[in-house]
């Protein structure tokens, strides 16, 4: 069991709109194609719980984005098991900060801005253009 932190304030609103809050969060995940087909997805005080099981280690880290970048949404503690446990388990997240760019984020962690593609496409289909990023959103970082 792992439990990542985000901005509260900060990402999707999603909350209030006549759904309820894990309700709205399996939409949300749903509408980006993400597959969370037999996971138990819970809210409270600002906090998710997801468990269940994602097909791939990538996806797991999709679905924790997902959900935790939300207005409303402090914290994701999550027990998702990986049925492909071939690939790393321990994801690098970045809390995006006031100034940053894709570019700026990859070349403090690759050593050169032209990697921003890997970060992009690594955080599609949550992020729909390389330039649209706020601060307060969290973002995988890939190896």
């Amino acid at each position: 069991m792992s439990l990542f932190n985000f901005v509260k304030d900060a990402g999707n609103k999603l909350f209030g709109r006549g759904k309820s809050e894990p309700e709205a969060l399996k939409e949300h995940t749903d509408k980006l194609g993400l597959n969370t087909a037999g996971m138990q997805i819970d809210f409270a005080d600002g906090q998710v719980k997801a468990s269940g099981q994602a097909p791939s280690q990538e996806e797991k880290e999709k679905i924790l984005l997902a959900l935790g970048n939300v207005a409303g949404v402090e914290t994701v503690e999550e027990s998702i098991e990986v049925a492909d446990s071939t690939e790393p388990s321990e994801p690098v997240f970045y809390t995006v900060k006031s100034g940053d760019t894709l570019g700026a984020i990859a070349q403090r962690h690759y050593g050169k801005a032209s990697a921003f593609t890997k970060i992009f496409e690594a955080n599609r289909p949550m992020l729909e253009h390389p330039d649209r990023i706020y601060p307060g959103q969290v973002l995988r970082i890939p190896e």
